[in-house]
């Protein structure tokens, strides 16, 4: 992984599309997450790690920016950049992009590392916080993209 990772291809699903002719806003979340799936099992926290190990991750904080509409049948991948982390978080920048290369949305977030039990803000556990800091060293070197960062606000012209 010394690059973002790149997800699987997903195709945009009849359910996801509004009744404006294009893919509805929650949906870009569900590829975003959904991109972040293949991550988490990579880093030995898939599905089985919640099962097993009653440990799992939750979002805190996420800003999408839609950039260009996705219509039904529209094939996508999404990367997955990590930006920075500690013992207990992640702070990850991701891109969704068309099949033909154009950016069609962007998604800063913040991940918890959650102990179920809790549930409760925990610490990786030794074997997955390896993981985390050979893929930080990994994507130490890329640069940061330029829509991360990014406030919300509307900006006055004087």
């Amino acid at each position: 992984m010394g690059g973002p990772h790149i997800s699987s291809v997903f195709k945009v699903e009849e359910g996801w599309i509004d009744y404006n002719g294009h893919m509805n806003m929650a949906y870009y979340a569900v590829l975003f997450d959904r991109a972040f799936d293949e991550v988490s099992i990579a880093l030995g926290m898939g599905p089985d790690y919640a099962k097993t190990r009653r440990l799992t991750t939750y979002s805190a904080e996420v800003h999408i920016c839609y950039v260009r509409e996705l219509h039904l049948g529209d094939r996508v991948t999404v990367s997955w950049q990590l930006l920075n982390h500690d013992e207990k978080r992640l702070h990850a920048f991701q891109e969704i992009r068309h099949a033909d290369g154009w950016l069609a949305a962007t998604c800063e977030g913040l991940t918890l590392h959650v102990d179920m039990n809790g549930p409760k803000v925990a610490q990786f556990p030794p074997d997955v916080m390896e993981k985390v800091d050979r893929l930080a060293t990994a994507h130490a070197g890329l640069p940061t993209p330029e829509r991360a960062g990014r406030a919300i606000a509307i900006r006055r012209r004087a």
